[in-house]
């Protein structure tokens, strides 16, 4: 399986930004997709989470800021970025996870600032 992301950039505090992931080759029916982030000198932290059924599952810094949404037919999972904060910067992963196997994307650099 192939994750690739995009969407990423600049913006300033309180713009909004939409990622995008799309996987490709043995993608599984029922699956997890999620997105991840990892800032400078911390570790990686899970942002959001859906399954193929859509139930989701936020970190809690960043509910009711963050959608994540999937389009199965597309096999391909999105993060609607709003109320976009500095601490938000970040590299963020697309993830794909299913029993006994996980996948990553490339990262995608989101950066808040003024």
């Amino acid at each position: 399986v192939q994750l690739q992301a995009s969407g990423g950039g600049l913006v300033q505090p309180g713009g909004s930004l939409r990622l995008s992931c799309a996987a490709s080759g043995s993608v599984l029916r029922i699956n997890v997709m999620g997105w991840y982030r990892q800032a400078p000198g911390k570790q990686r932290e899970l942002v959001a989470s859906i399954t193929s059924d859509g139930r989701t599952n936020y970190a809690d810094s960043v509910k009711g800021r963050f959608t994540i949404s999937r389009d199965n037919a597309k096999n391909t999972v999105y993060l609607q970025m709003n109320s976009l904060k500095p601490e938000d910067t970040a590299v963020y992963y697309c993830n794909n996870k299913g029993v006994g196997y996980t996948y990553w994307g490339q990262g995608t650099q989101v950066t808040v600032s003024s």
